[in-house]
Formats: structure tokens, sequence, C-alpha cells
């Protein structure tokens, strides 16, 4: 089998070529990062349940005619996928006090929080993945702001 060339590697993926122009398989992997990639280690078999759990979610978005780039599962750490613009966005959902929720807030890690909390990073490394809230993200999502043209 012929080896396939990557195209990017993050925190908890590889991109690779696809077998067809506009297409890469995704492979997740079993590292885990905390604290913007401070704190690393790995799961076993975290990859296994991500290509898992987001096969289930794009299936269910695509079921209520919501477009995805998900193709198809290949198997069990690897995904079909349309190659995409992303939008550097990152959620959250926390249902148990951890990491930078538990420094920011003075809360216990592992505290049962009273409802599930959600939260909005915005990807950038170089920025430390500053949080965001939806109006930011609405706000910056279209073309970019004109400059005044008045003095």
């Amino acid at each position: 089998m012929a080896r396939r060339k990557q195209i990017y590697e993050g925190k908890a993926k590889v991109l690779f070529e696809g077998p067809e122009p506009g297409t890469l398989v995704q492979y997740f992997k079993d590292d885990a990062s905390a604290f913007n990639n401070q704190k690393r280690g790995t799961i076993t078999g975290k990859g296994v349940l991500n290509n898992r759990i987001s096969e289930h979610l794009m299936m269910r978005l695509q079921e209520i005619g919501i477009p995805t780039h998900f193709i198809r599962r290949l198997n069990m750490r690897e995904q079909l996928v349309r190659e995409v613009e992303i939008i550097p966005i990152e959620i959250v959902i926390r249902n148990v006090a951890a990491g930078s929720l538990s420094t920011r807030l003075g809360i216990e890690e592992g505290t049962a929080l009273p409802r599930s909390i959600v939260e909005f990073y915005f990807k950038n490394d170089r920025l430390n993945d500053p949080m965001v809230t939806e109006e930011h993200i609405t706000a910056f999502a279209g073309p970019p702001p004109r400059k005044s043209t008045r003095s």
C-alpha cells in the first residue's frame, strides 16, 4: 500500500491527502492536551472514540439537512472527509469543573456543575486560544468591516 501524503497535523488529528481530489483522510490520535498544549498526555483509545463520536454527530447533522464535511468512516481511527475551509472556533462543553474553568473560577476540579456550560474559544495558538462569545463569532463571521473614509 502506498504511503499517503500528510497535509496537516494538529493536537488531536492528522490529515492526509484523500483518494479523490477535494477529499482528505482524517486520522484521530490518542493525544490529549490542556492549557493550550502546555499539559500533554496520551489516552489509549481516545482517537477511536473521537472518530465514532464525530461520525455520530455528523450523521445526525446530515439527517436534519445540515451539510458537513463527513463522507464516511473508513476504519476505527479514520474518516474520509471533504476538504473545507474551517471556522477556527473550538467549542467546549463542561459538565464537571476541570482545567481552565477550575483555575479561572477557583472551583475544585471534579466538582459536578449544576448545568452544562458551553464555552467558545478562537483557535489561535499565537493568541493562546482566547475565549470568545457568540456575539464575537457572529460579528466576525462575515466580511471584514470597512474602514471609515470620514476624517
